[in-house]
């Protein structure tokens, strides 16, 4: 795991989810694919009509670099958790 800052684009995305710009974090922890598929089990988290692309293509797309949580098809302990919106299109 490592620290990253996040790009211009992705703080005002999330500024919707503060009373001000400036209480969003500009760093986050990121982990890549390998040490993420070593995990005994994972959880995705999914929510919002914007991620039900995402979701469906996670699900049921081809594995492709293009959609890398779609490796997590190969993990044989994976459990998505999606509200409604994020999984109208599965």
């Amino acid at each position: 795991m490592k620290a990253v800052t996040l790009a211009e684009s992705t703080v005002k995305d999330n500024a919707r989810l503060f009373a001000d710009i400036s209480e969003v974090p500009r760093k986050a922890f990121t982990m890549g694919i390998k040490q993420i598929m070593q995990a005994k089990r994972i959880l995705i988290l999914a929510s919002g009509k914007n991620k039900a692309d995402a979701v469906y293509k996670t699900v049921y797309g081809a594995v492709t670099e293009e959609v890398p949580a779609s490796v997590l098809q190969l993990h044989p302990s994976c459990i998505l958790i999606a509200d409604r919106e994020a999984a109208s299109k599965l």
